[in-house]
């Protein structure tokens, strides 16, 4: 079966934004769709040892598919902003805090074990503190231009915070170093199970959400799919 060069040529936000399942796919072999969606398929692939064309055949397979959930391509910028922040700004909010507070809990408590991951409650309010500023700009700053229809003044800020997604991804990097991919240790208590299983649901969620504003609200292109959906 030959495989169009589209495909392998179209960006991971691109791709992740217009075939349902591909996000899954894409975690699935560790590629980064959200801080790194402007790579190709073909160039992502290779980085990572992978077969590209083998993984184009399969999103090729997937395009058929229904979109499981709301396409929000179609929405219009003010409606899709305001459910960034309910849904993912609010999250995040009332994610840290908890999570700090257990990874506190289970330094202070398991710190003499050689599995405990020590420095994971600064890793995380290091993360808190950051993303906060992050979203206080976007609320305050961005996203009132771009309800009101301003991209091409929203440009210098646009760029300022794709360049602070790359951090965070840097950060949930750095979660997973510190955790052994966030996977609970033989023997772990309550507490160190719930953090985490808290930790993977703040990576997906905050995956989730820098996909949502780096391939849909902050990308001219996916602008111009929807303004002709």
């Amino acid at each position: 079966m030959s495989t169009p060069s589209s495909t392998l040529d179209q960006s991971l936000g691109s791709l992740a934004r217009s075939i349902p399942g591909a996000t899954a796919l894409f975690n699935h072999h560790d590629l980064d769709f959200c801080c790194a969606g402007n790579l190709s398929l073909r160039k992502a692939a290779a980085e990572r040892g992978l077969d590209a064309a083998a993984l184009a055949e399969r999103l090729d397979a997937m395009r058929g598919a229904q979109p499981v959930g709301r396409d929000w391509r179609a929405a219009a910028p003010a409606e899709l902003i305001e459910h960034i922040v309910s849904r993912y700004h609010a999250r995040h909010r009332d994610q840290l805090p908890e999570l700090v507070r257990l990874a506190r809990r289970v330094e202070q408590v398991h710190g003499g074990r050689p599995d405990c991951p020590l420095g994971l409650a600064e890793h995380l309010e290091a993360m808190r503190q950051e993303l906060e500023s992050h979203m206080m700009k976007e609320e305050q700053i961005l996203f009132p231009m771009l309800a009101r229809g301003m991209r091409e003044q929203a440009g210098g800020p646009i760029s300022v915070m794709r360049f602070e997604h790359e951090q965070h991804g840097d950060a949930l990097e750095g979660l997973d170093a510190l955790t052994g991919g966030m996977v609970p240790p033989s023997g772990a208590c309550n507490t160190w199970r719930a953090l985490y299983l808290g930790l993977s649901a703040l990576r997906d969620d905050l995956v989730a959400h820098i996909h949502l504003e780096n391939n849909i609200l902050f990308d001219e292109s996916a602008a111009a799919e929807a303004s002709h959906a």
